[in-house]
């Protein structure tokens, strides 16, 4: 591995790093500490230093990598190439003998008694798959939602079941009664190329609800991807459940690419920040593609964007969160598409999918529900 590519790799933003990792970071830039039992958000993201800290367990501060490297439990080499698969940066690949980078007090060293024996790349054969799509394609043939699912995309969201049918939204139960959504990433031919596992359990007081006790009988937790060593990064232990979860391999990017053949020369097409928006703006009968992360905007899909705006003549449009990260996206999108338009928000709704869900947009924003222009 090259040294401007691990350069690369710890220059990308930290908080965006804790979001793909399932930590919430919120806008005055703390997050719940992940290594110790925290209540107050005490993990705090210095954007200038591109760095975070928990003053109360730390006595250091971590990069990105180093974050990788701590919350999943591997080692550095583990750890940047989950980086550069989840925000699609290429790498040129490990040479055989020593490893010669050194970092300078951050990162790894070859010659580190924690690291021995991982200082060389592993043989192709031990190497992290890539990701396996014909594990997962018959979860979307016939897609199946848990009660649990259910009541949060058509309760909590209010999201046209067109929409989830399109989307081929799907839903499984672990044996530990967690409950997750599942959420399949296609290419632009259709082809399945990543999974989003959502616990909707997360952050949520334990229920007796008849889906809780009953789920293993419509649907038994074996005829799921339960396996968290081979269908899941980033798992702590069997005891922490993250918010999302990511098959090993999977390329999630931007979301919903199927949309594009829909397209036609001219069209508007408003880019959201994560699937739930997505999902929300297909609700109110907009064609939509969503951004993962809104502090991650990779090379890859900048340039998806830009073939689209210069192919097929594409009006894109954008409602940023009402957040700084959301308008960090909206400043990347546009150094991208100088013609993104953007509109704003209603008072007092965070996000494209609250306003939504309120029925706010079609009084505060002009956009009515059009069903069936995805």
């Amino acid at each position: 591995m090259e040294k401007y590519e691990i350069e690369k790799l710890r220059d990308l933003p930290v908080e965006g790093v804790a979001r793909q990792l399932g930590l919430e970071v919120n806008a005055r830039h703390k997050a719940l500490c992940p290594f110790h039992d925290d209540h107050h958000a005490s993990l705090a993201f210095d954007t200038r230093r591109n760095s975070c800290r928990c003053f109360a367990c730390m006595d250091r501060s971590l990069g990105s990598i180093d974050l990788v490297m701590k919350i999943m439990h591997v080692d550095f080499i583990v750890a940047t190439r989950w980086l550069a698969d989840r925000f699609g940066i290429p790498l040129r690949g490990l040479r055989g003998g020593s490893c010669s980078y050194r970092g300078q007090g951050r990162g790894y060293r070859s010659d580190d008694p924690r690291h021995a024996g991982d200082s060389c790349p592993k043989p192709e054969s031990q190497r992290a798959p890539s990701f396996d799509a014909s594990r997962y394609a018959r979860f979307f043939e016939h897609p199946w939602l848990s009660g649990e699912a259910r009541r949060f995309l058509f309760e909590e969201r209010r999201l046209d079941e067109r929409v989830v049918r399109w989307c081929r939204i799907s839903s499984w139960q672990d044996r530990e009664g967690t409950h997750w959504l599942q959420t399949p990433y296609f290419d632009i031919e259709g082809k399945l190329i990543g999974v989003q596992n959502r616990n909707l359990d997360y952050h949520r007081p334990p229920t007796d609800s008849p889906d809780s006790r009953d789920s293993r009988d419509s649907r038994d937790s074996r005829d799921s991807p339960k396996d968290s060593r081979d269908s899941t990064e980033g798992a702590k232990d069997a005891g922490e459940k993250p918010r999302f979860r990511f098959p090993r391999g999977a390329r999630c990017g931007i979301y919903n690419l199927p949309v594009v053949r829909r397209l036609g020369a001219g069209d508007e097409l408003y880019i959201t920040e994560g699937c739930s928006d997505c999902w929300a703006m297909l609700s109110s009968g907009r064609k939509a593609v969503a951004i993962p992360s809104a502090t991650l905007l990779s090379r890859e899909d900048a340039e998806t964007l830009r073939s689209l705006a210069r192919e097929k003549s594409v009006a894109f449009h954008m409602f940023p969160d009402r957040d700084a990260p959301g308008e960090q996206l909206f400043m990347q999108l546009r150094d991208v598409l100088p013609g993104l338009v953007r509109h704003q928000l209603p008072a007092g709704c965070k996000d494209f999918g609250e306003a939504y869900s309120r029925r706010a947009m079609s009084n505060d924003c002009n956009i009515q529900n059009h069903h069936g222009r995805i």
